[in-house]
């Protein structure tokens, strides 16, 4: 009962403030398209840097964390590419919401609550590799034309590395100037877990068998993964736990805005997106329960 008690008010948060977008989009016309951007340019970027930049690291300690995303994401892909062509459908469809997780909107949230402030930093580094790999390899599948070096134009990249240094440099930020990064920090992720709610009111479910397969396949693909190569990192209590939960995690929204863009079966993608994330209400709390 405790356990479970846990689990409820973890995620009770985050479920609620998603329902509260989607039920808002419902009943009034919303486009969130310029709150998306500036969250992504300004209040995550300032989330991240707040993040890592009030303590020092021990960077060696991370590479294998950063090392085990960066499978996690390729075995991911790998993983669909043979299920693609099982179920005969589109490589490029069904690969990048499989490779892509939802490591902003549910990630880090999700490792805050569950494990406390302490796993921000770990939190941090897991979607910083997820989002440079998608804002570089992620759009050069969709698109070869795409150079791979625009990631260090992403500002969440450039944050995590001003971060970084700013925290091993033991420079001490101007109280007033920490302060008012940290405001915009507790912006992202409350206005992240809105916005997922009124993205879903786009999606449908006229692809339902494609939204299923990649409801399944997303988290038991990432989770055996992430279980397989935990040990053979060296990652052990709650690094090892992290890696599992990121590995459950349903498909990132903007995987639907990419297929949009560069018209990969957006139907198709947002029906994968949209399932995805309803299957989470089932498949979080069972990998929580397996972790606390």
């Amino acid at each position: 009962m405790d356990l479970a008690l846990r689990i409820t008010a973890i995620l009770f948060p985050m479920f609620a403030l998603t329902g509260l977008g989607y039920w808002y989009a419902r009943r009034h016309a919303t486009d969130m398209s310029a709150a998306n951007r500036i969250n992504m340019d300004v209040f995550v970027p300032a989330l991240i840097f707040s993040g890592l930049s009030a303590r020092s690291y021990d960077l060696a300690s991370y590479g294998g964390l950063a090392l085990g995303m960066v499978i996690l994401v390729l075995g991911s892909g790998a993983a669909a590419w043979v299920l693609a062509k099982l179920f005969k459908q589109q490589p490029l469809t069904l690969a990048p919401p499989m490779m892509f997780n939802n490591s902003v909107n549910l990630g880090v949230p999700l490792a805050v609550l569950a494990f406390g402030n302490d796993a921000l930093p770990w939190a941090i580094v897991l979607f910083v590799v997820s989002t440079g790999l998608h804002f570089s390899l992620g759009i050069w599948l969709l698109d070869h034309k795409t150079k791979l070096s625009n990631v260090w134009r992403v500002p969440a990249v450039l944050a995590a590395l001003a971060g970084f240094a700013v925290g091993e440099s033991h420079i001490v930020l101007w109280s007033p100037l920490a302060m008012g990064i940290k405001m915009l920090a507790d912006i992202s992720i409350p206005l992240a877990l809105f916005a997922l709610g009124v993205r879903m009111t786009d999606a449908g479910f006229s692809h339902w068998r494609e939204g299923l397969l990649g409801a399944i396949a997303r988290p038991i693909a990432g989770m055996a993964i992430a279980w397989a190569i935990a040990p053979l990192l060296g990652l052990h209590g709650q690094q090892a736990d992290l890696l599992l939960v990121y590995g459950s995690l349903p498909p990132a929204v903007i995987n639907y805005v990419f297929a949009e863009r560069y018209h990969q079966e957006p139907a198709k993608v947002a029906a994968i997106v949209l399932v995805g994330n309803l299957a989470a209400i089932v498949t979080l709390p069972l990998v929580l329960a397996i972790v606390l």
